[in-house]
């Protein structure tokens, strides 16, 4: 039996196996069956004492349950210990129940997932009052990991203009925008921004004076609907900033949409490679290495992962 391996859902097969090959350990992708009647059947790969169990959890209900079949095969194969690499973590949103009746779908996922893996690896969970990613697993090891430093160095490969203003569309992105302008040496600005329903924002910046003439860079952990993004482009446009780049670390919007970003202003959009999508631009696989690194022996032979 192998010290370690990586077991992939399909749709991650891709990021999983770049990831093994930079480990240097083995890879199996997990096969999916799907009966007429709409339930699944699994099958893994050969268990490893640690398993990792790869996958972005877009799209999510089959791939839970996929998890929890997997998770228990593995074991009953001989695995000792299981983590889940999951670059985009679902259910995150709601950490609590704004009007009677909703469930808190934070604390259940957490919860679940909890039984199911010794560890959990994601990167930049979307939290909103929850301040450490602990409390939403009780009784394992959880690491929410910044693609920021990863997104630095992409920039500064392909050449960063050091006039650009980094920038973020509401006060939420603030800890992704400071983080990466430190790292860029950068200026950066938060937007205000008031929201209407999931469609419809407005965003502003009160030092309009910060913007004539210079590229702004708008960074955000998600974009979903495409709305604060799209808004934040038009505020930009408005106070003078030209060019306007978006980098986005979990891409969940239609590809068809990236036409819509582009007639609102928007140059190019880089996303991060957590969700499989065509703006893929950015690897995480040394983030996610460098936190595997404490992991069994074997996952210490090298020496270049970041």
């Amino acid at each position: 039996m192998n010290k370690t391996s990586i077991q992939s859902l399909p749709s991650s097969t891709r990021d999983a196996t770049r990831l093994a090959l930079r480990l240097g350990i083995p890879v199996h992708e997990i096969e999916l069956h799907h009966f007429p009647d709409g339930e699944l059947r699994i099958t893994v790969g050969p268990a490893a004492q640690t398993t990792i169990i790869y996958t972005s959890l877009d799209q999510p209900n089959e791939k839970l349950l996929a998890i929890l079949f997997a998770a228990d095969t593995l074991r009953r194969d001989g695995a000792r210990r299981l983590i889940l690499v999951a670059p985009y973590l679902c259910y995150m949103r709601q950490d609590a129940a704004f009007r009677s009746g909703e469930a808190i779908s934070q604390k259940i996922i957490g919860q679940f997932l909890a039984g199911v893996v010794d560890k959990i690896i994601t990167v930049d969970a979307h939290l909103h009052r929850t301040k450490d990613i602990r409390n939403i697993f009780p009784g394992i090891e959880a690491e929410n990991l910044s693609a920021m430093r990863a997104i630095a160095e992409a920039l500064e490969s392909t050449g960063f203009d050091p006039q650009t203003i980094i920038v973020g569309p509401d006060e939420e992105s603030r800890p992704w925008v400071s983080n990466l302008a430190e790292r860029l040496g950068a200026d950066h600005a938060i937007g205000q921004k008031a929201r209407y329903d999931d469609h419809s924002v407005r965003i502003e910046f009160a030092e309009r004076y910060l913007f004539s003439g210079r590229p702004a860079l708008l960074v955000d952990d998600i974009i979903s609907s495409g709305g604060t993004i799209i808004a934040c482009a038009k505020a930009l446009i408005a106070v003078g900033a030209n060019p306007i780049d978006v980098v986005v670390t979990h891409a969940l919007f239609p590809a068809e949409m990236t036409d819509l970003f582009l007639r609102a202003g928007i140059r190019s959009i880089r996303s991060t490679y957590s969700v499989p999508h065509p703006t893929n631009a950015i690897i995480l696989d040394g983030i996610l290495g460098e936190a595997l690194r404490s992991e069994p022996a074997d996952l210490s032979v090298s020496t270049s992962w970041v």
